[in-house]
């Protein structure tokens, strides 16, 4: 337990937090909508500073980063707890866990303790090339990310978060000097499906990526595909578009398959059909890299020089069977959006 960053003290012991664009006003013995912020007579605390409930070696390719050193291994970690509330969660049982279920019922926080040091010490070791704050969401385990960031960047490691880009300014600003590349979702382009399936709002999002991309902080985008929800051609296209005029063509887009969980079950998985017609949308619409992920398609998953549309790197699931480097294509020799 740690005393939080980006807050301020109202009155009757009550205080508002400022890392998120929740900005969720607590009152005395109460939590943020995170589930992980707890005030203690008008202090604010981060109670999952140095718990981490998933730390796990996976290609750079897993979280999806397919542009940003292709083929490199990523030291991935989480916390508890998430300010969003999806009802499609696919980490729902340990992004909810501080919410939900007997660890909320008993005001418990599971996970391993690991001090920051330990931490890089251990990514170093195994021959990682970066961290990666995934599985949950980086930014309420701010404290701990940071204080491991700061010892990364010293040990020569890039730092990746893996969001859900409801950050709120101050932290951001905070972070810029340690953060190397995100992959942020972009779930709907729909304020109303935002509200009803995230608990959030699109507009924040959109700031954030255009913030992002402003700071030269090399980005991806991630949407996956929910039938009913975002799969209409309409949709596909303004995401599309958004991130095409807004973020650059180079930015990559990566569309995922949707497989029933937590609590959306009623739902079928995406079909691939679905898949590839919203890869085709994105190329229509001028995007240079678009991918198609939780399908098994080398096409989709694979990087093509954007100029001949020569294959550069030739990808299997996450695994690469071929990296051409120098970030030049082989056959024209033009230069791919790559960060080697």
């Amino acid at each position: 337990m740690k005393e939080a960053l980006f807050y301020e003290k109202l009155p009757n012991r009550s205080v508002k937090c400022n890392l998120c664009r929740q900005f969720c006003q607590i009152s005395d013995s109460n939590r943020g909508l995170c589930g992980v912020r707890e005030n203690q007579q008008g202090i604010l605390y981060s109670l999952v500073y140095g718990k981490v409930i998933a730390r796990n070696i996976d290609p750079i390719e897993k979280k999806p980063l397919f542009n940003f050193m292709p083929g490199s291994r990523s030291y991935s970690i989480a916390t508890v707890g998430c300010n969003f509330r999806c009802a499609n969660c696919q980490n729902a049982d340990i992004s909810q866990a501080s919410k939900e279920g007997l660890f909320f019922k008993q005001k418990l926080i599971p996970g391993d303790d690991l001090a920051p040091a330990d931490l890089v010490k251990e990514a170093v070791s195994y021959l990682c090339h970066s961290i990666a704050y995934t599985y949950t969401e980086p930014t309420v385990f701010f404290e701990f990310a940071f204080d491991c960031m700061k010892l990364a960047h010293e040990q020569g490691l890039k730092n990746i978060w893996v969001s859900n880009g409801y950050t709120a300014p101050e932290a951001l600003m905070t972070a810029r000097p340690y953060l190397d590349a995100v992959n942020i979702d972009l779930k709907f382009f729909s304020e109303q499906n935002y509200k009803k399936i995230c608990g959030a709002r699109l507009q924040p999002i959109l700031d954030n990526l255009i913030w992002y991309k402003r700071n030269n902080i090399w980005l991806e985008v991630t949407t996956l595909i929910v039938p009913s929800l975002n799969d209409d051609d309409d949709q596909l296209k303004a995401i599309a578009s958004f991130i095409k005029d807004k973020l650059g063509s180079e930015t990559p887009w990566h569309i995922s398959a949707f497989f029933p969980t937590y609590r959306l079950m009623e739902l079928p998985p995406t079909p691939t059909a679905t898949i590839q017609r919203a890869w085709q949308i994105g190329k229509d619409v001028g995007l240079k890299y678009v991918y198609g992920g939780n399908v098994m398609d080398s096409r989709m998953e694979s990087t093509f020089c954007p100029n001949c549309d020569e294959m550069v790197i030739e990808r299997i699931g996450y695994q690469i069977k071929r990296l051409d480097k120098n970030r030049k294509c082989p056959n024209c020799q033009s230069l791919v959006d790559i960060v080697e």
